[in-house]
């Protein structure tokens, strides 16, 4: 079986659950995993997680998200994209008549925290429906604006009524939403035209992978896989002595304290370091993140623990 994380790009046309079924027979294994899903119209970046390392599905879902955006100005539709049915059209004339400046200014006022209600056609499930079977019956429900981050965002083109973005925001954000809420804002109305995604945390297109490339390197033998220990490299790593192996291969608590008077860590292992380079920067686990890489006494990564109060806790378990 394989263990670790697989950087796919993800065509037009396929489900994310598509990616991963075709996965599972490129590779011959069941335990497969992806980490948050992409509209089947939408392309990028998709890492899919294999073996062990489907039990960091969660933290990377966690992870901030970067999206290349076209935004049509001057129409709206049900799905809140051009692939839906129009709702609202504005004149041309009236389009062509928003300032450039004006135009850029309102995209960036997204910049920093803010609530956004959710598209009808997403898979967010209400009284244990999911939203999109809802809208796919003709009903259209009141939805709870959930607090989401734009966490930077950079206009490329603007070519009424194109416009080109590209944004980097939080789990739980929708572009298509994102880009419906900027045509409002601007009075003219919007729906998203074409979605890349382009980055997740340290997963970048450019060295993403399509199932048919996946496959060749497979018949080949070639290595496409970043293993668990390489995505774990940025936490301090601490390794424990032969009386601490059974506690930590049972998945046992460890006292802080404990750890330091048997000479296994020294305080310094807790006091906050900064991040000094680009990679760390990038990396899908931030530094402020208080985890920790253990090992037994052979060297054998046995999991992620987290410090809560006095403790290093078991977070995710390898062994």
């Amino acid at each position: 079986m394989i263990n670790g994380i697989v950087n796919v790009y993800k065509e037009k046309d396929f489900t994310s659950h598509d990616v991963v079924a075709k996965l599972r027979g490129i590779l011959k294994q069941k335990k497969i995993g992806h980490t948050g899903t992409l509209d089947p119209q939408a392309v990028g970046v998709l890492p899919v997680c294999l073996g062990n390392a489907t039990k960091l599905c969660e933290l990377l879902t966690d992870k901030e998200k970067t999206y290349k955006a076209t935004i049509i100005l001057g129409v709206t539709s049900d799905t809140e994209d051009m692939t839906g049915e129009v709702k609202r059209i504005t004149s041309e004339d009236e389009v062509k008549k928003l300032d450039k400046e004006k135009i850029i200014e309102v995209i960036k006022s997204f910049v920093g925290e803010y609530n956004q209600v959710p598209p009808m056609y997403s898979a967010l499930k209400v009284n244990g429906k999911k939203l999109y079977e809802l809208a796919r019956e003709g009903k259209e429900i009141e939805r709870k604006p959930r607090k989401v981050e734009i966490i930077d965002v950079d206009v490329s083109i603007v070519d009424l009524p194109k416009i080109v973005f590209t944004v980097t925001c939080s789990k739980g954000t929708y572009i298509r939403s994102l880009c419906r809420d900027i045509g409002e804002k601007l009075g003219v109305g919007g729906c998203m035209d074409e979605l890349i995604r382009t980055k997740v945390s340290s997963f970048c297109i450019e060295n993403a992978y399509k199932l048919s490339e996946i496959e060749d390197m497979v018949k080949s033998e070639k290595a496409f896989v970043t293993s668990i220990e390489d995505m774990l490299k940025i936490y301090e790593k601490i390794k424990v002595t032969k009386e601490y192996d059974k506690l930590v291969v049972n998945g046992n608590k460890l006292e802080i304290k404990s750890l330091i008077e048997a000479g296994i860590i020294s305080d310094n292992v807790f006091a906050e370091r900064k991040v000094d380079t680009k990679e760390e920067s990038d990396s899908f686990i931030k530094i402020k993140e208080i985890y920790y890489r253990i090992y037994d006494s052979s060297d054998k990564l046995i999991g992620l623990y987290k410090r809560e109060n006095a403790f290093l806790k078991p977070y995710k378990m390898f062994s």
